[in-house]
């Protein structure tokens, strides 16, 4: 019986190669305590008990090492990284006549305000959050401001 549970982790880190997380590779240890056990006893149920439990061990024993390792931060990216970023107002945000362009980055986005205010050109804004093709913002600073965009 032992060289069916030498298979089994075999597989099982094989299957590691091919996946992310290091979980798998958990199993093929605990299949490894199994065929070791296979030694003493020829019981399956003892066997495959001896299986479940130590990987179920390992798995919960390193799941906070792992998660730090593998759920690297991620940076947002495009669209999502100018929320909260302050932005020039280069045209005239009014809802009545659903108007508004600001700049940021170099780019000209179409804006609004998330409470139907004006806000006029040359005003600071802050970009709230992205709805469609439009920036949601907030009024930081009503004065010209000079940006160097």
């Amino acid at each position: 019986m032992w060289q069916f549970w030498l298979i089994v982790a075999g597989l099982f880190f094989v299957g590691e190669i091919f996946t992310l997380g290091f979980l798998i590779f958990w199993f093929g240890i605990g299949a490894l305590f199994a065929m070791i056990v296979s030694f003493f006893t020829t019981n399956i149920i003892i066997q495959t008990t001896v299986f479940l439990i130590t990987s179920t061990i390992f798995i919960l024993a390193t799941k906070p090492l792992v998660k730090k390792f593998v759920d690297v931060k991620k940076t947002n990216t495009n669209v999502f990284s100018i929320i909260g970023k302050k932005a020039l107002v280069i045209k005239d945000i009014d809802p009545i006549h659903s108007s508004g362009q600001i700049k940021l980055n170099g780019e000209v986005w179409s804006a609004e305000t998330e409470n139907d205010e004006i806000i006029k050109e040359g005003s600071e804004v802050e970009v709230l959050k992205i709805n469609g093709v439009k920036a949601i913002v907030k009024l930081v600073n009503s004065e010209k401001v000079e940006f160097k965009i």
